[in-house]
């Protein structure tokens, strides 16, 4: 496999934003996003990278977007290199981790759906028996499913941790008619791509979408879909309730960084190669279970 690819370089292309993964860059008529293989944990972006990370990410969404296609527009304009605009399809480079997309108005809110108790609202239910101020039953442990999968926006930080939100308060940011559209959006998606995968040997405990509007008004899918970083996958043949589950994603690189002694102020330390390798390969497993394929890498084809 090629090395880690941190950093995009376009000569003549646009670039408009370099975030945590994603490289952007800009046309009249669309956006051009790079996923690179830079992987971010506790707000700092980490050293070396992930071999290949990137077009897991990319192909990873375009088959989630594609798959919800008749229940969703999504941004997709072009995912094949020799589709892509001028100058960007000389570069092979972009190939399998790029897509074309869509110009939109970003809506601000970030649409968590969560099905089981984990992570942060593991410890808030421990604390007041609620999960971003949702009461919960009494008894339910680490790892429990809930009951019903509940809806937890966030606003979209440009900086630092995002911040859970009341549903009242979402329906302030974005009015009554949109907010209720994407809550119910939102816990659609999610309970149709959980039942998908539990099917396929992952659950899906919990997962983020971000939408927004195009020049009709419409609600559109866009930014990443269901993939390691913006969910937990669990094998499903591993779980069980009362304890921290293993993980196709990349808690298994925060697990790591909290075991490390590492105190979360930067430079963060360099991942050793064996949490590269075993990061890549829990990425590519969920990839190959979901999507019933191997993924060959576009630089290690002919």
């Amino acid at each position: 496999m090629s090395g880690a690819l941190l950093t995009t370089s376009i000569p003549s292309g646009n670039l408009v934003s370099r975030g945590k993964v994603r490289d952007i860059y800009a046309t009249d008529e669309a956006l051009i996003l790079v996923a690179t293989d830079r992987i971010s944990a506790f707000d700092s972006v980490l050293s070396p990278g992930i071999p290949g990370r990137g077009e897991i990410l990319t192909r990873l969404s375009t088959f989630w977007f594609r798959h919800f296609a008749d229940r969703v527009p999504n941004h997709l304009l072009a995912t094949e290199l020799v589709d892509f605009p001028e100058p960007f399809r000389n570069h092979p480079e972009l190939a399998g981790r790029s897509v074309v997309a869509k110009k939109l108005e970003p809506i601000p809110v970030e649409c968590v759906a969560r099905g089981y108790l984990v992570g942060s609202g593991w410890k808030e239910y421990q604390a007041d028996g609620t999960v971003c101020g949702i009461e919960l039953p009494e008894g339910l442990i680490q790892a429990s499913k809930l009951p019903e999968p509940i809806f937890t926006p966030a606003t979209k930080a440009t900086d630092g941790h995002d911040e859970n939100i009341s549903f009242e308060r979402m329906v302030g940011i974005v009015g009554t008619e949109t907010a209720t559209r994407l809550r119910d959006l939102t816990l659609e998606l999610y309970t149709k791509a959980a039942d998908y995968a539990r099917a396929r040997g992952i659950i899906i405990a919990d997962t983020k979408f971000e939408f927004g509007f195009d020049g009709e008004g419409r609600i559109v899918w866009m930014d990443e879909a269901v993939t390691p970083d913006s969910s937990r996958f669990w094998p499903a043949d591993e779980y069980e309730p009362g304890r921290s589950p293993a993980s196709y994603d990349k808690q298994y690189v925060r697990d790591w960084l909290e075991a490390s002694g590492w105190d979360k102020e930067p430079p963060a330390p360099a991942l050793p190669p064996e949490v590269v390798e075993g990061t890549l390969s829990r990425y590519l497993e969920a990839y190959r279970q979901l999507t019933g394929e191997d993924l060959v890498m576009a630089a290690d084809k002919d």
